[in-house]
């Protein structure tokens, strides 16, 4: 008899889930980059957070809307191939499990080694941060693998875990940049000018990485408790909250340092923010709350990664579907389908490495941690006209107005991803052809 999935999470799992994937790793990450991109404008900032958090919940209502309809192994795969068609929600379903899951999750892994580093003195590019990257990679595979319970109650601890400092800079900050005038200051003055050409798509772009993580949590609707409800609240619930939260944080650690600490040095810029509020033991024990933070974003990435070619091989399509279709008894997990997700992870991981890091590969690179998630936003597109094609019997509000605003706000993603990264998404394309044509292959194979 053929294993199925269990239904084993329920609704806090799936909202710390949201939560936990989304925050914990662009706030600190992208916050030196939206500063860079914007010369230090704390208000083009803010707009660039306002903005991109209006843009997530836009999307995450529309799929609510899905999630309320469609259910069987794969989320966005399945509402892909109910509104568009079964070749369209395989080639999403392809991408995500080749591209998106893995770019993401090799990159938080890094992020994850990058604050290790900072802690322990080693230098950000070096070899040992390269070797934490790659152990904090296989360690959340097996306890995604191996102990899927477990893993859902670390996402939930995590979190919480998680905006501990999150919060406390948020309040802290503020009200001692409101007192000493740093917050002022830093808002009054551009630290530089801008370095783009578009300052606040180039930010958008960034936030753009920091709101995103959320979709991840459609990945286990089959194993959630009442998905049809659980699932739209917790996207709703969970990206509202990330985005107040985020514009809390951004304002707190601008009265901490000043803004061009931030743009200097984002990982050493963090850590002094945290020292200067709370003092230099207090700001350690805080920062290394920040490294959990990060890792628990690993974790939740890592429970999309290893569910990715499972939802392929579940409808009998993809790369070997016989092999990677099966789950494990004894954990109720996809281990080989996992397996599969892990190497995914380590050949983007690589290309992270020689091509943002190291600068090894010339003009064919490109930031693997934002552009992957602007072509999401376009293959979101013909699933929100679909849906609006295919959903007759909805109310006009949730079948034409949330799939249109959705829409908008993905075209406006994509514009921004082209005006900032130009020649940059020419070369990404000829990745993303070379891994799509990969993927027809496997797909037409399996329809002879």
């Amino acid at each position: 008899m053929e294993q199925q999935l269990t239904k084993k999470y329920g609704l806090p799992t799936a909202i710390c889930m949201v939560v936990g994937i989304v925050i914990g790793s662009g706030i600190f990450f992208k916050a030196e980059k939206i500063l860079n991109a914007t010369g230090g404008d704390l208000r083009t900032g803010i707009l660039a957070w306002i903005i991109g958090g209006l843009i997530a919940i836009s999307n995450a209502c529309a799929f609510a809307v899905m999630a309320t309809r469609y259910q069987k192994v794969g989320g966005m795969v399945d509402y892909a191939e109910a509104a568009v068609g079964r070749a369209y929600g395989y080639y999403l379903g392809w991408f995500l499990a080749a591209v998106y899951y893995p770019c993401l999750t090799s990159t938080l892994a890094w992020v994850s080694a990058r604050y290790t580093c900072v802690l322990l003195g080693y230098d950000i590019v070096s070899g040992e941060c390269m070797t934490i990257t790659l152990f904090y990679l296989v360690a959340a595979y097996f306890i995604n693998t191996m102990a899927p319970r477990l893993a859902g109650k670390l996402q939930v601890s995590m979190t919480l875990i998680k905006l501990v400092p999150i919060l406390l800079m948020a309040g802290m900050g503020t009200a001692a940049g409101l007192r000493s005038g740093m917050t002022a200051a830093n808002f009054a003055q551009v630290t530089a000018d801008t370095v783009t050409a578009y300052p606040l798509f180039t930010a958008l772009a960034a936030t753009a990485f920091a709101y995103e993580g959320w979709v991840v949590a459609t990945t286990i609707n089959a194993e959630l408790k009442d998905p049809k409800r659980t699932l739209p609240l917790a996207l709703v619930c969970g990206v509202g909250i990330i985005m107040l939260i985020y514009l809390f944080y951004y304002v707190g650690i601008a009265g901490a340092v000043p803004n061009a600490v931030m743009m200097e040095s984002g990982e050493h810029g963090a850590r002094l923010a945290f020292s200067t509020i709370f003092g230099q033991a207090g700001g350690t024990i805080l920062f290394v709350f920040v490294l959990i933070s990060c890792l628990g974003t690993c974790n939740g990435l890592m429970m999309g990664c290893t569910r990715g070619f499972y939802a392929l091989a579940a409808r009998g399509t993809g790369p070997k579907p016989q092999i990677l279709s099966q789950v494990d008894p004894s954990t109720g997990m996809t281990s080989n389908a996992a397996a599969a997700g892990l190497l995914a992870c380590a050949f983007w991981g690589t290309y992270f490495y020689f091509g943002c890091l190291q600068n090894h590969l010339g003009p064919f690179r490109f930031d693997s941690s934002e552009i992957p998630i602007i072509t999401l936003y376009a293959m979101y597109l013909p699933i929100f006209l679909g849906f609006m094609r295919e959903a007759r019997e909805e109310p006009p509000f949730r079948r034409f107005v949330l799939p249109a605003l959705a829409l908008c706000s993905g075209l406006f993603m994509v514009t921004a991803g082209i005006l900032s990264y130009q020649w940059d998404c020419l070369y990404y394309l000829l990745f993303f052809a070379v891994f799509m044509a990969a993927g027809a292959l496997f797909y037409k194979r399996k329809s002879l």
